[in-house]
C-alpha cells in the first residue's frame, strides 16, 4: 500500500510490504522539482531499519524520515 504526501513543494512515497499479521516493513523515497547536485537520494526507494512495524507506525516514522530527508537538501525554515 501507497501513501504521498506532501511537504515542502516535495512529496513524499511511503510504501508499506506486509511481513505478517498486522506487521510491515516500511519504505519512503522523494521525487520533487529540482535535483541538487550531489544528492543521489531522491527517486530512490530507502528502507527504514528496526521493523517490522504497524501499520499506523510504519507511515508515521516513513513519513517524518522523509521530512527530514527534505529538510536536509533544502536547510531547515
Amino acid at each position: 500500500m501507497e501513501r504521498i504526501t506532501k511537504y515542502r513543494g516535495f512529496a513524499i512515497h511511503v510504501d508499506l510490504v506486509s511481513t505478517s499479521e498486522d506487521m510491515f516493513d516500511a519504505w519512503f523515497s522523494i521525487s520533487g522539482p529540482l535535483r541538487p547536485p550531489g544528492v543521489a537520494a531522491i527517486g530512490e526507494r530507502i528502507k527504514l531499519h528496526g521493523g517490522p512495524f504497524s501499520r499506523r507506525w510504519a507511515h508515521l516514522i516513513a513519513e517524518l524520515a522523509g521530512r527530514a530527508a527534505i529538510d536536509v537538501i533544502l536547510g531547515v525554515e
